[in-house]
């Protein structure tokens, strides 16, 4: 047929959305109810970007991609505005001490999450031409986003942005010995940034030692592995989390993976996790079977950043990273 749509794909997308549906309200029925009224506040919300993103994805099942060539330079013209916008005061939203997200009246906009999937069209068109003396000009546009970014600040994302981009650069299969000459100076870079903010440090010395700070800068931490150990190897049962009452910090975010793990155990974990390794694995077998080179970037692209974003995430939620 004219259109070739894998189902196992969607499949996985929807399996781990519908996850995601009841985990979100799982975790954020008690924290939306007292600050919202509305215990189904935050529950609505992630239908209706599920629905967005069902519609999207209907869309692009049958559009060529090879079409998104011609999109990515005013992608990236539109991500970079927005990076510039959100950094002004009455624009941007501060929460937590960064300014990272547009408030639209309808809809709520995380600029740097676009910026992620510019950063894969751009670099994918950038990359399909056989050009190998373009280093320095891709080291500024990407240490360009990255600046944009850490002024918000989101290091961590900036962190995602480079590493997105530097494993796209691999795979175009340009000048390996630029990118073993970037090690040093990236490491050095991140450590600066690292010890230039006084919570960034504290976080760390967090990491190394979670017992050091239970209470203050170790808090966070030391209630994720509270859930985990909780959890077990089978779990408490489904909606018997203890650590959703208000004690983990974004239970419904950036630590929902501990709620999954209190409730579900080690078992439910790494069905989870199993999941996620066979999405990774239909997009690396997508990514072998593309003939054409900016499709096969595309699609590392895309691997990339969900390989990173989980790996990130889960290493965050196991202290295995900071």
């Amino acid at each position: 047929s004219k259109y070739s749509i894998s189902w196992v794909l969607i499949g996985i997308a929807i399996v781990l959305s519908l996850i995601g549906i009841v985990f979100v309200f799982e975790a954020s029925s008690i924290n939306a109810l007292n600050s919202f009224g509305d215990s189904f506040f935050f529950l609505k919300l992630q239908i209706r970007w599920i629905v967005l993103g069902i519609a999207v994805m209907s869309f692009f099942a049958f559009y060529s991609y090879k079409n998104l060539y011609y999109f990515s330079l005013p992608a990236m013209i539109v991500v970079v505005l927005l990076l510039l916008v959100v950094l002004v005061p009455g624009i941007g939203q501060k929460v937590g001490g960064a300014r990272r997200w547009i408030d639209l009246g309808f809809i709520t906009i995380q600029p740097t999450e676009f910026a992620k999937l510019a950063t894969i069209l751009y670099l994918s068109s950038w990359f399909t031409s056989k050009d190998k003396s373009r280093f320095l000009p891709f080291l500024m546009l990407t240490g360009g986003l990255m600046f944009l970014i850490l002024l918000q600040p989101d290091m961590g994302t900036a962190i995602i942005i480079f590493s997105i981009s530097v494993l796209m650069y691999f795979l175009a299969g340009q000048r390996i010995y630029y990118l073993l000459g970037l090690i040093p100076l990236s490491i050095a870079g991140f450590v600066g940034l690292i010890f230039v903010a006084p919570y960034r440090l504290r976080r760390l010395t967090a990491f190394l030692d979670p017992g050091n700070d239970p209470l203050g800068v170790g808090f966070h931490i030391n209630q994720i592995l509270i859930s985990l150990s909780e959890g077990g190897l089978l779990g408490r049962g489904f909606g018997a989390s203890r650590q959703k009452y208000l004690f983990l910090p974004e239970a419904h975010t950036d630590s929902i993976f501990a709620i999954i793990g209190e409730e579900l155990g080690f078992v439910g974990s790494m069905l989870l996790m199993f999941v996620y390794i066979v999405l990774l694995y239909k997009l690396y077998q997508i990514y072998n079977a593309t003939s054409d080179r900016f499709g096969k970037l595309l699609v590392g692209g895309i691997f990339s950043f969900f390989g990173l974003q989980i790996m990130t995430n889960l290493g965050g939620m196991s202290a295995l990273l900071p």
